[in-house]
This record gives structure tokens, sequence and C-alpha cells, in this order.
């Protein structure tokens, strides 16, 4: 379906709520002075009659901005290929039938004559390829930030942190364990496979050749707890109306799993902890969110990660955050890398040539130049088939075949958690009935517990 419809504005549009990297677009409240874009300029894509600024105070107006990859080292491991990356900017506009599709896009962060805005009245390719640049850019930040930092990195935070100040026979160690297994295991590979000098980020990706560590070290420095609180991100991006935004099946599934979980953790907390002040003595427990704090979050006040938690209800927050990261959020940006990766114009992994600065002047033989070679589109294919493979021992989001409780009311709380769980696979199935492009990364019966792979 993606290779029958990518060039399509729907399907771009789609894919920003629910692709692989659903979690960039956000409401725009203020057109930013470094997109110049005008009325004028969009007012075929309107449908309201109204100005662009009067869309924007309707809240019809959604932006996507790649300014974390302004000034990133394009790869320059292989001499005989010049790589290029851009730091777009993409305008996106909700239409009478709700549905999301692109107005503007701009393929640098700095205006001028020589970095135009593309539009959909634009020649035919001229604006495609400034899609193709959008996708590309998206494909880096999503397998960078998104995927890389945001789950299987924080993840890590989390698991070693565990280890090390929670002994095995802790209410909280047994609650966690089974969601950090084989975490650390497949980072270490990916940092002797992947991203490391020579792996297959410098052998498939533009960000290759230490690109890649810049972002995340940039974006890391934005890394904060309340984005890592699922209702809360949506809520931040102004993306939580189900009413103004109906199709946003990432937002609506991802909601019910996080209420699931929490409402598991609660149950579990107030097993083991009568009241707040019995959290708050717990030294151990106060060690391992320290930890994450210190070591994980370098001890960054802005991070908004806690130094320590005094109440059950931060508690539950706390470890529902740990879970949904390591098995709700990777599995929304993670199983879905094939079904929209694979096509490789819809997800470019490295461009062969700089974006456009005129109009006017792209033909179908300079889309082609552009995009990967032979060679790294193979790579770039074997890489998104693999990473979107379930394990053949999979252990999907409330299977704990370990049983590291053995306490009844544990045992119980666990019982109706795989009901709720279970209740969700249904709504969701029944949701995807008779549609052409369902949506299932989210259902519990396909999220595993942990980031393993």
């Amino acid at each position: 379906r993606v290779k029958n419809h990518w060039q399509e504005d729907l399907m771009f549009g789609y894919q920003f709520l629910n692709g692989c990297n659903p979690v960039l677009i956000k409401r725009c409240t203020e057109l930013p002075q470094k997109l110049p874009v005008t009325t004028e300029m969009v007012e075929c894509s309107l449908e309201r009659q109204l100005s662009l600024e009067q869309e924007v105070q309707e809240g019809n107006i959604f932006i996507v901005d790649y300014e974390l990859l302004d000034g990133i080292d394009a790869n320059k491991t292989d001499p005989c290929t010049h790589q290029f990356l851009a730091a777009p900017i993409c305008l996106l506009y909700k239409n009478l039938a709700n549905k999301i599709v692109p107005i503007a896009i701009q393929l640098n962060q700095a205006p001028g004559e020589k970095n135009p805005i593309f539009l959909p009245s634009d020649a035919k390719y001229d604006w495609l390829l400034a899609k193709i640049w959008v996708r590309s850019s998206d494909f880096h930040v999503h397998q960078t930030i998104t995927h890389l930092l945001r789950t299987h990195l924080v993840s890590e935070v989390f698991g070693i942190a565990m280890y090390r100040q929670l002994p095995a026979v802790h209410p909280i160690f047994k609650l966690l364990v089974a969601h950090v297994r084989f975490t650390i295991a497949i980072n270490t590979k990916a940092r002797e496979q992947l991203i490391c000098e020579y792996g297959l980020f410098d052998k498939a990706n533009a960000t290759g050749g230490g690109g890649h560590v810049q972002m995340v070290q940039r974006a890391v420095q934005n890394l904060t707890y309340s984005s890592l609180c699922f209702p809360e991100a949506i809520k931040a991006r102004g993306m939580d109306s189900t009413e103004d935004i109906p199709y946003y099946f990432y937002r609506d599934d991802g909601l019910l799993v996080w209420e699931a979980i929490l409402s598991f953790t609660a149950e579990v907390v107030s097993i083991y902890y009568e009241n707040d002040q019995v959290v708050a003595e717990d030294q151990e427990l106060q060690d391992f969110v320290k930890d994450v704090y210190v070591y994980g979050m370098r001890g960054r006040k802005a991070s908004g990660f806690p130094k320590s938690i005094k109440s059950r209800e931060k508690l539950s927050e706390y470890l529902t955050v740990v879970i949904f990261t390591a098995s709700a959020q990777h599995a929304a940006v993670n199983f879905g890398q094939y079904d929209w990766c694979s096509w490789i114009p819809n997800a470019p992994p490295t461009m062969r040539a700089p974006p456009p600065t005129a109009k006017g002047v792209v033909t179908i033989e300079q889309i082609v130049d552009t995009l990967p070679d032979r060679g790294r589109s193979c790579w770039h294919l074997g890489a998104v088939w693999a990473l979107s493979q379930f394990q053949e021992n999979e252990l999907f989001l409330g299977m704990y075949p370990e049983e590291h409780f053995i306490e009844k009311p544990v045992k119980e709380a666990m019982i109706r958690f795989r009901k709720n769980l279970e209740a969700i696979v249904s709504v969701i199935a029944e949701r995807n009935k008779n549609k052409k492009l369902p949506y299932y990364y989210l259902s519990p019966d396909r999220i595993p517990n942990s980031v393993a792979i």
C-alpha cells in the first residue's frame, strides 16, 4: 500500500499521525518567522475561506520542524559517494474531511532566495522531491532519537539503575525485571554492529560517521520526564482532542494501554506501600530513582526527572513510565519500520544530491539520482526488516511466566491487568475492521514486554 500511495499528500500526512514516527507533529499556535509562508502562497490548499493566520487561530494548522538536523555533519565515510542532509520545516493542514495534508515545505532552517518554500501548487516533481526530503529527515530523527534514544537508551538507564540499586527480592525489582529483559544485551549488540565505527549507520545512513552521535548529544538535552508521560506528551503537542483530530490512532490506543499499565502499577504499589510515608522511607527505592537522575540524566534539573519519590501516586506514574517506554512506546516506533520504511523513496536513509535551491528544475531523473544507491538501499532494507521481527520466544505485555511474585493479591492484580489488555485488543480489532489501513502497533498482543530487538 505504501508503494502504491506514497506520492499522495494524504498518505504523506497520515504518516505523521500513524506511521512509525508519530511523535513529532504538533499543533501550530504561531507561524515561525523562519518560515515566511503567506496566505497567498497556500490559499489553494485552504478549504474554509479563511486566511492562513485565521486557520492557525482555529487550530487547523500543524507543524513538524526538523531543526535538530540543522548543522549535523553528513556521512563522509565513503569518499566515492557524497551524502547530504537537510533540516526541513513542514506545515500541514487539517482539511474539511479532518485529514492532515502538507501545504508548505522549506528544506532548511534559514529562509532565503536559495531556500524556497515548496507548495502543492508547484511543479509535480518539485513538490515530490520536497516531500522525499522530509521523509528522509523524518527517518533520521525517528531512527536516532525517537527509536534509539527515547526507547532503547532510556530503557537501558532504567535497567542499569534497577540492577544496581534494587535487590532481587524487592517488589519493584520483581515488577520491572520483565520490562528490561534483554535490553542491555540488545543495546550492547547495537553498539558493536549498528552505531559503531564502520557499523550499519556508517554503511547506509547519511547520519553515519558521527552525525548520529551529534544528534543524540543534542536531543538528550531536551529529554524530559514529562515527555515520557504519554498523556502529557500528547497534550504538550496540542494533539489531545479526539474531536479535532479523530484519526490519530497512536494517541487513542496509546492512552488505553497507558491507563491499563497505570491501573496495574497502582494496584501493585498499594499492596506493598501502605501509605506515602512507606514510599518515602524505602531507601532502596529512593536509591534507584536517584541513580536514574544522577547517572542516567547526569543530574540535569531541566530534565524534570525526580531525584526522589515521596508518594504512592508518583511512584505508580514513574513505574508506568518505565513499563510503557519499554513496551508500548518501543512497539509503536519499532515494529512498523518494515511497513513504512522498506519502500526506499518513502524513507531514504541517505540522499546523494543536496536539496534543490530553486523551483522548476527538478526532473524524475534528478529524483532517482538523489535517492540512495542499490547497495545502501539493500543495507537499509535488511535493517528495517530485522528490526521489525518479533522473537521466537517473545513475551508480550501482561505475560509474566517467571513467577517472581508469590503473593496472591499481586497475582490477582496480574490477572486483572491481562483482562484489561485483552479488552483493549478487542477494541482495537473492532476499530480496524474494514479499514484499508489498519493500525495495530499498539494492540497489546503485539507489544513485547521489553526493548529486545
